[in-house]
């Protein structure tokens, strides 16, 4: 049949020696497709070496992309595509958006899918802001590093005024954060604080949809999503005292995986991870639910000291307790230092204002 086309379109019918070639060129091609279709099943059936469990969110996103990089930074292994995969992990603190944190369980909302993945080896190695991190790891876990904290100050984002000073009385500010609130309506009480969630994205949205005059962000969330041309002020710590370790990213594994720990101990950044102790341990001293404002800062000054400063308050503003700490920055020190910041603060709002706070709804 080829012969009898090939004449009829005027080629001269073909010797045994072209033949043969054709036949090995055939066969050589054959051998190349499946060498390629092996060296693809090949990857397509290749175990990342590091699963990365995150929440979806674009900011978590880019966290769990900064450590992959950090990672592959570090170690020649993970370099090769594929050797790392991200595993994107539902939370209900993210299917829940219409009711405050606090109405719904508290904090422990944005991580507890996520440990439940690392326990169940569904994935290697968690990333998480710090700050939405229980006092308390989930037994069989450790977090033994945490990245260089990026700027821990919050933002003010408005679309008619440059201050919070600026807003007129009755003005809406949308926040979640009842640390924010606190400060918020203790300094400006004409205004008022709206329950405000969602992502980045979301909040920036139902701003330009004039669904409140203003709102505060973090300013570490709005830098690593490159979205500082938001921002209309930076508030100082003395404006705005942050959250217990915001601008902070930590990286948690299994107790007894020696090899994703010695991973992820390689970009342990000591300095963060002992300011971060700090924080947590100011916070669980106090004891603070979900409902309780609680603010916390700790930090090496310029003379190589650790400052403290901690903060508790009632929703409304009305009572706002503050305190401070120098010493030592080292481990002990600044333990001591956070304990005895949560316990002065305890004692001074008395045991009536905690449980004024608990009952609120």
């Amino acid at each position: 049949m080829e012969i009898t086309l090939r004449s009829a379109l005027g080629f001269p019918p073909p010797t045994s020696k072209t033949l043969i070639h054709n036949h090995h060129h055939s066969r050589k091609l054959m051998v190349v497709k499946a060498t390629v279709a092996a060296e693809q099943q090949t990857q397509k059936n290749k175990v990342s070496l590091i699963k990365i469990g995150t929440r979806g969110s674009p900011l978590a996103l880019a966290q769990a992309y900064q450590t992959r990089e950090k990672l592959m930074a570090s170690h020649p292994e993970l370099v090769e595509e594929g050797a790392i995969e991200i595993v994107i992990i539902k939370t209900t603190g993210d299917k829940i958006l219409d009711q405050p944190l606090a109405d719904i369980g508290g904090k422990g909302l944005f991580t507890k899918e996520i440990d439940e993945a690392l326990l169940n080896s569904d994935i290697d190695i968690a990333v998480h802001s710090m700050k939405d991190v229980p006092t308390y790891l989930p037994d069989g876990t450790i977090l033994p590093c945490n990245l260089p904290r990026e700027d821990v100050r919050d933002a003010f984002i408005s679309l008619s005024v440059s201050s919070l000073a600026e807003l007129p009385a009755g003005s809406v500010v949308g926040s979640a954060s009842l640390r924010r609130q606190s400060q918020i309506l203790h300094k400006y009480p004409q205004l008022k604080v709206e329950n405000f969630r969602g992502n980045v994205q979301t909040r920036l949205k139902k701003l330009s949809e004039g669904k409140v005059q203003a709102t505060l962000l973090a300013l570490a969330g709005l830098k690593r999503l490159d979205m500082t041309n938001n921002v209309t002020a930076i508030l100082s710590i003395e404006e705005m005292l942050p959250a217990i370790a915001q601008g902070a990213i930590g990286i948690a594994c299994r107790t007894y995986d020696e090899k994703m720990a010695s991973y992820i101990a390689s970009l342990d950044h000591e300095e963060t991870r002992l300011a971060i102790t700090c924080e947590r341990v100011f916070l669980e001293t106090l004891d603070g639910s979900c409902r309780t404002p609680i603010a916390g800062y700790a930090y090496r000054d310029t003379e190589g000291y650790c400052v403290f400063r901690g903060l508790v308050a009632s929703p409304d503003g009305t009572k706002v307790l503050e305190t401070s700490r120098r010493g030592l920055f080292a481990l002990e020190d600044m333990v001591l230092m956070a304990k005895d910041a949560g316990n002065e603060l305890k004692s001074r709002a008395g045991p009536a204002f905690f449980d004024m706070i608990a009952t609120l709804k």
